[in-house]
């Protein structure tokens, strides 16, 4: 999405009270918590492959354990209860339900999920499951990945599996997480799994995101309860310029194409913009793009899902910025194919653990605008959360009053758009646990429940405590 000039938020100086019908909710993903990778039938997944080559991973970290999730569910699903949540979104590991991405569902990874769900339910909280959280089969990928039009065929397969077990207690699906960086950062600058650094096959696993995404949404539709809600996720660029130049206005186009359009278009409007086919016209003519692909991809659906956590700053190159300051990793290798003559810049202001900008306008910015332009589709932000440097004090407690503040503000932001007219139905905080920070490894902790590595203990952060009284009330507390 692109804003014109970064709007201030009013002083926050009384309680916001949300629809009733607002829900609540954490997140997390499987590959990030589970652990037990190769219990139960489970196969290798990409990040698998990808933590366990050198140089990859902070620390040379892996999700072999993670925290262990696998294991603690009932005493996770325990914590969520007393916390108050209405919700939790999770993924399915398509190697544990599909070990080498064809074939049969593996009935012991199955069962993982049905008394996860079954758990969840008891407790009275909904069960919102994301099919694809990046942890694509490496069978899969060894036969092409997404650049190849198989992968998209073979996920479509798998969500049938995943609907056809689950689709009676699942009232929430969501097909994709966030794929730009899948596509993107997977193919493009090689700083996610499987770290592949080509241009082109970027843009081809763009489209066959797309169409899995479509193929996807059919296949569940065939098989999930008739109420159901079926979602996508994406993590769409709140993208900013950094003057009034019209060629800082023109990177402003170029970046909204290849992070947001890219998506939106053929899912939500059933064509690629025009202008993102021409940007990228001396790498491809996008013939991989096969008749009626388009209007498989453009389903209808029942939200969309919004992850945001800080925006984006271009300009024209002008020798300062550069593609690695776009906050998504360091590579010699851009993710923004075709865009080289975009520079990106650090926000000014206040940042967190990740290096990024703490802007809470620019989730206002992006709800309104996404529902200025798409008024028939109910929004629901899917993540949000931050990083911080948390640690237990001699008390044994975990005090994290920056993560207290970032959440105030963001709600506040949603609060806002909200009265302004946007159609936002539900927050999901992320991350319900410390986990594996993909490439970060431990090393950042975004949870509101922290996890001790070496014993996997649990204990809820300050944060925790304050979000799960936000839950309760459904009121915003002032100042």
């Amino acid at each position: 999405m692109v804003t014109a000039a970064r709007q201030p938020a009013p002083a926050q100086d009384a309680a916001r009270a949300f629809p009733e019908d607002f829900l609540w909710g954490s997140a997390t993903a499987s590959y990030q918590i589970e652990g037990a990778a190769t219990e139960d039938g489970r196969t290798a997944s990409i990040w698998d492959t990808y933590a366990r080559t050198p140089g990859r991973v902070r620390n040379g970290d892996t999700g072999d354990v993670a925290t262990d999730h696998y294991h603690r569910w009932r005493e996770d699903v325990a914590l969520m209860a007393d916390l108050g949540l209405g919700a939790y979104r999770f993924s399915l590991a398509w190697p544990r339900i599909q070990p080498t991405g064809r074939g049969p569902a593996a009935q012991r990874g199955l069962d993982f999920y049905r008394r996860l769900v079954d758990e969840l339910l008891d407790k009275g909280i909904q069960p919102v499951a994301t099919l694809y959280h990046w942890d694509l089969p490496q069978e899969v990928e060894d036969a092409g990945g997404w650049p190849e039009r198989g992968t998209a065929e073979r996920f479509a397969e798998y969500a049938a599996l995943a609907a056809d077990a689950l689709g009676d207690r699942v009232s929430t699906w969501t097909t994709l997480n966030e794929p730009w960086c899948s596509a993107f950062l997977g193919y493009g600058s090689g700083v996610h799994a499987p770290g592949r650094t080509d241009p082109v096959a970027a843009l081809r696993a763009a489209h066959h995101l797309n169409l899995g995404h479509g193929l996807a949404v059919t296949a569940l539709r065939e098989r999930v309860r008739a109420d159901a809600r079926v979602s996508v996720t994406l993590n769409i660029h709140q993208v900013r310029a950094l003057t009034g130049s019209e060629g800082d206005a023109d990177a402003v186009r170029r970046i909204d194409a290849l992070a947001n359009r890219v998506f939106t278009g053929p899912m939500l409007r059933g064509a690629y913009p025009h202008d993102l086919l021409q940007d990228t016209a001396k790498l491809t003519d996008w013939s991989f793009v096969r008749d009626g692909d388009l209007r498989r991809c453009h389903q209808p659906l029942d939200f969309l899902g919004v992850n945001y956590y800080a925006p984006t700053v271009v300009s024209a190159a002008d020798g300062t910025g550069t593609h690695t300051s776009d906050g998504h990793g360091q590579s010699a290798h851009s993710p923004w194919p075709g865009a080289d003559q975009v520079a990106f810049h650090q926000p000014p202001g206040e940042t967190t653990a990740m290096g990024w900008a703490v802007d809470p306008s620019g989730l206002y910015d992006l709800l309104r605008g996404l529902s200025a332009e798409f008024p028939r589709t109910p929004l629901v932000i899917t993540e949000n959360g931050v990083a911080c440097d948390d640690y237990v004090d001699p008390a044994g407690q975990v005090n994290d009053p920056a993560r207290i503040a970032y959440v105030r503000g963001h709600l506040a932001a949603v609060h806002r758009a909200i009265a302004d007219g946007a159609d936002v139905r539900g927050y999901f905080l992320w991350s319900l646990l410390d986990n594996f920070e993909w490439a970060h490894g431990y090393g950042k902790r975004f949870g509101t429940v922290y996890v001790d590595y070496p014993t996997g203990a649990r204990i809820p952060k300050a944060s925790a405590r304050w979000y799960s009284e936000v839950v309760r009330s459904g009121v915003l507390p002032a100042n």
